[in-house]
């Protein structure tokens, strides 16, 4: 039996380096995939609060009002982003005496007797040897964006199918519902993980502009705009609404006091929003280790570049809720786990951890479930 155990953790290991890889060589095509399911439960989750909290939005209006509202604040966010993005860069032009100044005051601290202008840096950087690959990027960005917005139509559409795939996948009553019952999980997570993340980062970005505007910052509109996406990206969010916007007060202001203002009160939103308010609104739908998320942004950063920052903690999450379903994987999923508790077994139940030791898998029956059909989204 030892030897059987060995043998199966080793297969489970090189089946994960094995997909890996095909999720590294075949990014192209994936991340526009993964990107459309991720916003067909974001879309799907919206449709379910708009009928149960707006009145005369019935069950049929719900979906197609949930993409019309979700493309133009999307829409409307990166408009107003790009609109702004030319003024803010030919702002910091006209500051170019004042960051050559910055860069001075600096050079002079670390003991350099003549530093380079801001003028000679980017001559140095040829920036124009990257309009190149500027152009392929947009080019490559255009195509993703057509395709995740393919995607997303065809999942839409085809929704309603997979009730009957399930059927015919699960043909056993129990094991439907235990399929079923992981989905639910998977869905459930994910779009708290949304709820979330939306309710903070607002909270975050709006304190930021209040206080970048009390301080007189420019742009600080959109700083907070930025800070409000960037915090969908752990830990690389928090450091964009810390540092950026102290960095152009320094360009800004003359002397020291409005940046250091500005970086201490910043400091303090984040601190006080992401160990206060998000631990209690969060609870316990991820439950997914702290040093497992950074892993998994690391990962999936090589992985599929931005989008896999974004995605890193919802596949995450997705990951953690399939590996729990089987004996074989249940040692990685406890592993990921923030408690060791990281869920049902497909075998049976795990037991909430008690002070006598670790959770133990029972065979108690998952409760039986009156509903034959699978839930709207699948």
């Amino acid at each position: 039996m030892a030897a059987d155990a060995v043998s199966r953790n080793a297969l489970v290991i090189l089946a994960t380096i094995a997909a890996g890889t095909v999720l590294y060589v075949l990014g192209d095509i994936l991340t526009p995939l993964a990107l459309a399911l991720f916003l067909a439960v974001m879309i799907d989750g919206f449709a379910r609060v708009l009928e149960a909290r707006v009145p005369v939005v019935s069950r049929r209006l719900a979906t197609p009002a949930a993409i019309v509202l979700s493309i133009a604040i999307f829409g409307g966010a990166a408009f107003f982003i790009a609109d702004n993005a030319s003024a803010f860069a030919t702002q910091l032009v006209a500051d170019t005496p004042k960051l050559n100044g910055l860069i001075a005051r600096i050079a002079g601290q670390l003991g350099v007797e003549a530093p380079p202008s801001l003028t000679q840096l980017v001559q140095q950087l040829n920036p124009t040897s990257y309009l190149g690959q500027v152009a392929r990027g947009l080019q490559t960005f255009v195509a993703a964006a057509a395709f995740v917005l393919v995607y997303l139509g065809f999942i839409l559409a085809s929704r309603r199918g997979w009730e009957r795939k399930a059927v015919s996948l699960f043909g056993d009553r129990e094991e439907r519902q235990e399929a079923v019952a992981a989905f639910l999980r998977i869905r459930n997570g994910v779009e708290q993980y949304l709820w979330v993340q939306t309710v903070t980062g607002l909270m975050i970005a709006v304190a930021s502009w209040l206080a970048m505007v009390a301080i007189g910052l420019d742009n600080a509109l959109f700083w907070a705009i930025l800070i409000f996406m960037a915090s969908y990206i752990p830990v690389v969010g928090g450091i964009v609404a810390v540092a950026l916007p102290p960095i152009f007060a320094f360009v800004q202001f003359e002397g020291i006091v409005q940046p250091l203002i500005l970086f201490g009160v910043l400091q303090a939103i984040g601190m006080f929003v992401g160990n206060v308010v998000q631990p209690r609104m969060q609870g316990r739908s991820l439950n997914i280790d702290p040093i497992v998320l950074l892993l998994a942004l690391a990962f999936w950063s090589v992985v599929w570049g931005l989008p896999g920052a974004f995605l890193s903690t919802p596949l995450t999450t997705v990951m953690m809720v399939i590996l729990a379903q089987f004996r074989g994987t249940h040692w990685i999923a406890v592993i990921l786990s923030a408690d060791g508790n990281p869920g049902e077994l497909r075998e049976g139940r795990v037991e909430p951890p008690s002070a006598s030791g670790p959770a133990k898998p029972t065979k108690t029956p998952a409760p039986k479930r009156r509903s034959k059909n699978l839930p709207s989204g699948t």
